[in-house]
């Protein structure tokens, strides 16, 4: 059985039906994959409880470095710095990860007025992610655009 992490924010009720809507859909397409999902575990993560930061990073990294493949969600005003820093132990690792990136901002390349659009200050059409996190996800994975791409490409990792 394949073991997967499941890298995303997990902080307010819109990221958690997300995460819990993305990973029932995996786990429907694969049930052959065991997917560690951090904002499952409630031993760090009930935030009526008490779980230190040491507590936090030794759980989820344990679960992280045990891993065959991360899925790491980069949407969100900046991505989320907890991904990124799981982002950096995967790529330090070794461990292949897909980063699924879905903002729609960054339709349009072809456009030229978006393009054009560039060159005056503060009028870019297109969203920012940083290219530093985004290079090591590409160095030892993909980056996808959708939810369908991801449960393609991880199908197409399974045959391998």
């Amino acid at each position: 059985m394949k073991k997967v992490y499941f890298a995303s924010p997990l902080f307010s009720e819109m990221e958690r039906r997300y995460n819990a809507h993305i990973v029932s859909g995996l786990r429907g397409n694969y049930p052959s994959l065991d997917i560690y999902v951090p904002q499952e575990q409630l031993e760090i993560n009930d935030k009526q409880a008490y779980a230190d930061s040491k507590m936090i990073a030794n759980f989820d990294t344990e679960a992280l470095i045990a891993s065959d493949l991360v899925i790491a969600i980069l949407d969100g005003s900046t991505i989320d710095a907890g991904v990124a820093s799981e982002i950096g132990v995967a790529y330090a690792k070794g461990i292949p990860v897909i980063g699924v990136y879905t903002d729609t901002r960054q339709l349009g390349g072809d456009n030229l007025k978006k393009v054009e659009a560039l060159r005056e200050i503060g009028e870019n059409q297109f969203h920012y992610v940083n290219l530093y996190t985004i290079g090591l996800v590409k160095l030892n994975g993909i980056v996808v655009a959708s939810e369908e791409e991801l449960v393609s490409e991880i199908g197409e990792r399974l045959k391998k």
